[in-house]
């Protein structure tokens, strides 16, 4: 049986973080945790690109598009969508969720998704707190292990490449021989 595991050893891994600026109150703490979350790890602050959408709707687009650029190793998504008293929470969470995930699938590069759905301002608080829940962090967490993930099972995929070409390629010259 063979075990696979990302490790949290970020050095020389690239991310970008795509953060929505409505409900600044709370995801301005949920990038702080993030961005302390990545370095922590050995992720150097030039290895981190940071871009502000206006909402969270928005973040599927850009996290697309920072991931088909190939120079992320992995890209977090962070916003706070917060129950009110219209359906405009169910909309917005539900395409928000929606689009992370197909940004993932379309671009082969891990997309984490750090967006909170609360039904109150509490709840948002209390989950973007360092010293509570701390969303920010544990997503900086998945992003390194997933990166570290897809480069194990990558350079394995790899390996076999190379593994089948020369293998192909010697018993050729032996058919050829007989």
């Amino acid at each position: 049986m063979k075990l696979r595991r990302g490790s949290h050893n970020a050095m020389g891994l690239r991310f970008g973080i795509v953060v929505a600026k409505f409900n600044k109150f709370v995801t301005s703490k949920l990038l702080k945790s993030c961005i302390e979350g990545l370095m922590k790890y050995g992720v150097a602050g030039v290895d981190i690109e940071v871009v502000r959408v206006p909402g969270a709707f928005e973040i599927p687009l850009v996290a697309r598009t920072l991931a088909s650029t190939k120079r992320l190793d992995a890209v977090i998504c962070l916003g706070a969508v917060i129950r009110g008293d219209t359906p405009h929470f169910d909309y917005i969470s539900a395409e928000a969720s929606r689009g992370i995930g197909q940004a993932a699938m379309d671009s082969d590069v891990p997309i984490i998704f750090g967006v909170l759905t609360t039904d109150t301002v509490a709840q948002a608080i209390e989950r973007a707190e360092p010293r509570k829940f701390n969303r920010g962090g544990e997503a900086a967490n998945s992003a390194i292990e997933m990166a570290m993930l897809m480069r194990m099972i990558r350079g394995d995929a790899d390996r076999l490449t190379s593994f089948k070409l020369t293998s192909g390629s010697a018993n050729s010259r032996a058919r050829r021989k007989r």
